[in-house]
């Protein structure tokens, strides 16, 4: 049987643009199993991207990540620090609300599994310089026939085998660090491709402080659509929180 092709979607932030760029790609729109590897509707456009993943129908694979679970906790009344992920929550229809907080924090697809940041926390941190026995402790667990663990929260792509098993991360949609443009991966029986589709960032931006009713709108978009946040920066933000 052949493995089916699927295009790993994670870390769209309701950032509907770049969500659309990704979605009219060739591949993305042939690809069996679109997988969306958490932290969805927390930005700026959160009910349309909501609407637009759902129409995938079947194809959709959902897993939760953090930002899921912070938008159903700030939806039943808990503070969170992130002022769009609370604006975010505040807009959501019951419906949508119910989705998110069903949403499994893992799926397996064949030998491979995805997951938000690790398969055991919806937000630990790994990253792609972290130590050996960092990734021994994170992958401890699995089953063996997993060979390859899909995962997001980092915002930052790449492909590391470490222990006996391929670990993916294929950026992120709607708030890369590093560089412009949305960031996602395609598996298919050949192997990994880490993929990045460039749109028209002032054109995104401006779409997004017209449409969006979040008070911050313009501003967030400026600074993570056109990804004012190098990767070195973040590497040096996340570097603490894996232990090392």
């Amino acid at each position: 049987m052949t493995a089916p092709t699927i295009a790993v979607l994670s870390d769209i932030h309701a950032v509907l643009p770049a969500l659309e760029a990704v979605l009219a790609e060739p591949d993305v729109r042939s690809a069996d199993v679109i997988a969306l590897t958490g932290d969805i509707a927390s930005g700026p456009l959160p009910v349309q991207t909501l609407d637009a993943l759902t129409a995938l129908g079947e194809r959709a694979l959902w897993i939760a990540g953090n930002g899921e679970r912070e938008l159903v906790e700030s939806r039943g009344g808990k503070e969170t620090s992130d002022a769009v992920t609370t604006w975010a929550a505040g807009r959501l229809r019951d419906d949508q609300v119910a989705l998110l907080a069903g949403l499994p924090p893992t799926a397996t697809v064949g030998s491979t599994l995805f997951c938000h940041a690790t398969p055991r926390d919806d937000e630990e941190m790994v990253l792609v310089d972290s130590r050996p026995q960092r990734w021994a402790d994170v992958l401890a667990g699995l089953p063996p026939e997993v060979e390859t663990v899909v995962c997001g929260h980092t915002h930052m792509p790449y492909v590391r085998l470490t222990h006996g098993r391929l670990v993916v991360n294929p950026g992120s949609v709607g708030m890369p660090y590093g560089r412009p443009g949305a960031h996602w991966a395609l598996l298919t029986a050949q192997g990994v491709s880490l993929r990045r589709t460039p749109y028209d960032y002032a054109a995104a931006c401006a779409r997004i402080a017209a449409e969006s009713g979040f008070p911050d709108a313009a501003a967030w978009a400026d600074e993570y659509v056109h990804a004012r946040n190098s990767a070195e920066e973040a590497l040096a933000v996340f570097g603490p929180l894996d232990g090392r």
